[in-house]
């Protein structure tokens, strides 16, 4: 009588190492578990047993990747301007994002997020809101600046502009977005200061 398959955490190890090259590669939507399955050298049950399919592998990827993106921003040195703390945070968050351009697609993805992923999203921004509480409080930034509402205006304009560099939705009548992006960045922040 064979044994049954064990699908312990070394074949999870892989089908996750595998399925973020593919991902990475191809998008979502190009996430075959098929091929995924094949290229480990298991079969599409295993995906199953371990991840519920393919919405749970991509959410486990998803939620690594607010994770790495936490740890990321949280790595930023302090500036001696707290102002200029913002713009090498916005940085850190455009360097990640272009580490793997499918991921981030995935990871504001609304309908891919959950609970606890969305919690890890709002984690991920921590060191964000944090530097602007520091910048508010060092009187940088206008008394009247409320922290989360810089710190909302800071992540539209970084999701804005990677998302553009991201997709090539640049007008021709607009600079490279990557040569603009600290200039708009810090335009920005500039807008909040005292």
């Amino acid at each position: 009588m064979p044994r049954p398959k064990v699908h312990d955490e070394v074949l999870r190890a892989k089908l996750r190492s595998r399925a973020a090259e593919l991902l990475s590669a191809q998008g979502v939507s190009g996430l075959s578990l098929r091929t995924l399955a094949a290229d480990v050298g298991t079969s599409t049950t295993a995906v199953y047993a371990l991840f519920g399919g393919k919405p749970g592998l991509v959410k486990s990827l998803v939620d690594d990747a607010f994770r790495r993106l936490r740890r990321t921003l949280a790595a930023v040195p302090p500036a001696d301007d707290p102002a200029e703390q913002l713009v090498a945070l916005g940085e850190a968050y455009r360097a990640d994002a272009l580490h793997d351009p499918h991921l981030y697609d995935a990871m504001f993805d609304r309908g891919r997020l959950d609970a606890e992923s969305r919690e890890l999203q709002e984690a991920a921004f921590t060191p964000l809101v944090e530097a602007v509480e520091r910048a508010v409080d060092a009187k940088v930034l206008r008394h009247d600046a409320h922290p989360s509402t810089v710190a909302l205006g800071l992540w539209s304009a970084l999701h804005g502009l990677v998302s553009i560099q991201l997709h090539a939705h640049t007008p021709d009548a607009v600079d490279d977005p990557a040569k603009g992006f600290s200039a708009v960045l810090r335009a920005v922040v500039d807008g909040w200061r005292a």
